[in-house]
């Protein structure tokens, strides 16, 4: 199977031979951060031409077609927008919290990226509790959305804050049980043994109708989580102008913009790491000759094709279902989401210690 450890360990020694330990750890670490934010500006370009053009496909239209072959440089002409826009204040802003606001969303998104693992070997940091680091620092994105609602002076600013923590919260928990399903078929949090113990098969389909229902919640409350529609109550425009950023322009909505995608990316790596394996191909059984042609697929292609197979269809929810009313989003949550969830989990434990899955 393709790895790019091969590169990492080459450049390691590299830098070993003319550095010392202690620089070279710094520079690998600069290495790693720029990696990243060259995989954020490379995922917003990429992400938002891809809504812009999933939508046009579900609607009947062309979509972006003037800037670029196909229209695919409209991405980067949006950006040259952003950038040459005048970010504004308002007067009566908590000016600190109002410009702190969109860089912790950022930050949130960038540390969550550490221990999701892009192919074989590629991991940027496999902590012993990989899973439970995303879930709690996940849970931190809800600050810079109540900071930036509160901290604008405007109500329509608030009331998007104020839903949008009441969703994050209230979704949380069926996003984490969905997860803890996993957790429980595995028994291990390291996101590397969670994807080891997919090797004969993918948790959505040697693990029954329970990892399915797990698959299908977990899919559902991400998608709550990350603000997008039919759950983007906190940024309704026919209802709160923007929501929590109706007074950021300029690169500050920019940060908030991308925090977005990046964070329905991050989601969406989760999801297929937890259920469909990760980088590790698709295997059947004892077919050699199948299997063996599946492990000649780069392990990156098999990672970046889930995950953007889990983006599209958390787009074609967005262009298909209507926005549901606040009333409406949390009685899915706590009336039937949670329930199910919790007796979905005890399954799975069932399924676990009786050893009932493939």
């Amino acid at each position: 199977m393709w790895s790019f450890s091969n590169i990492a360990n080459q450049l390691h020694y590299w830098l070993n031979d003319h550095f010392s330990p202690t620089l070279t750890l710094i520079i690998e670490m600069v290495l790693a951060g720029v990696a990243v934010i060259g995989l954020f500006a490379g995922l917003g370009l990429v992400l938002v031409i891809m809504e812009r053009k999933v939508s046009a496909w579900i609607q009947l239209r062309l979509g972006p077609n003037r800037v670029g072959p196909k229209g695919m440089l409209q991405s980067l002409a949006d950006t040259f927008k952003l950038l040459l826009k005048e970010g504004m204040t308002p007067s009566g802003a908590d000016k600190i919290m109002f410009n702190v606001a969109p860089f912790i969303a950022m930050i949130v998104a960038m540390l969550l990226l550490a221990p999701i693992a892009f192919a074989k070997d590629f991991q940027l940091w496999d902590l012993n509790i990989g899973v439970l680091y995303v879930s709690a620092i996940s849970s931190v994105s809800v600050i810079s959305i109540l900071m930036a609602g509160w901290s604008s002076n405007n109500k329509y600013s608030l009331m998007g804050a104020m839903r949008s923590g009441a969703q994050i919260v209230s979704y949380e928990l069926s996003a984490g049980l969905s997860v803890l399903a996993v957790i429980v078929m595995t028994g291990s949090l390291q996101v590397s043994d969670i994807i080891h113990s997919q090797a004969d098969g993918w948790w959505i389909f040697k693990g029954h109708i329970p990892m399915f229902i797990a698959f299908v919640t977990f899919i559902i409350a991400v998608t709550a989580e990350t603000n997008r529609a039919p759950f983007d109550l906190a940024e309704a425009e026919s209802e709160l102008t923007a929501g929590f950023h109706t007074e950021y322009s300029g690169m500050k909505f920019a940060l908030f913009f991308l925090a977005e995608y990046v964070n329905v990316f991050i989601v969406c790596a989760l999801g297929a790491t937890l259920f469909l394996g990760g980088w590790m191909p698709f295997h059947i059984g004892n077919w050699e000759g199948f299997n063996h042609v599946m492990d000649y697929i780069p392990s990156s292609v098999w990672f970046f094709g889930k995950t953007f197979f889990l983006i599209w269809l958390i787009m074609w929810f967005r262009w298909t279902f209507p926005r549901l009313r606040i009333d409406q989003l949390l009685n899915l949550e706590w009336k039937y989401l949670l329930p199910i969830s919790m007796v979905n989990l005890l399954l799975v434990t069932l399924m676990a210690i009786l050893k009932w899955h493939f």
